[in-house]
C-alpha cells in the first residue's frame, strides 16, 4: 500500500459518521447489510448515509452490490487488512530492540 492511499482511507475514517458506518459494516460480516437496514441501525437520513457511503466506496473500504432492488453494502476486508498492516508493519522498526532482561539489568 502506498502512503497516498493510506492517507485517503484514514481521512475517510476520520469522520465520526463514516467511522460509525464502517464499523457497523465490519460488524455485519461478509453478508453485509442492505442500505435500508444500515440506515435504520444508524438513525441517519438516507441522503447523509449515501454521501458517507460514497466516500467509503471511493477509497475502497466499502463495496456495494445490487441484488434485485436491494443495495447491499459490505466492508472490504482485504482493504481493511492492508490498511491495518500498513500501520503496524514497521512498528518500532527504528527503535532498539529490548528484552525483559535488558530492563532488569538497567534497574539493578
Amino acid at each position: 500500500m502506498n502512503l497516498e492511499q493510506a492517507a485517503k482511507q484514514l481521512e475517510a475514517l476520520g469522520n465520526p459518521t463514516r467511522l460509525q458506518v464502517y464499523r457497523t459494516l465490519v460488524r455485519a460480516g461478509d453478508g453485509g447489510l442492505p442500505v435500508g437496514r444500515l440506515q435504520e441501525r444508524l438513525g441517519i437520513p438516507a441522503s447523509t448515509l449515501s454521501h458517507h457511503l460514497q466516500r467509503l466506496i471511493a477509497t475502497g473500504l466499502v463495496t456495494q452490490e445490487r441484488q434485485a432492488t436491494t443495495l447491499i453494502c459490505r466492508a472490504n476486508y482485504p482493504a481493511m487488512d492492508t490498511l491495518v498492516g500498513f500501520l503496524v508493519d514497521e512498528c518500532c522498526a527504528d527503535a532498539a530492540c529490548s528484552t525483559g532482561q535488558d530492563e532488569e539489568e538497567a534497574a539493578a
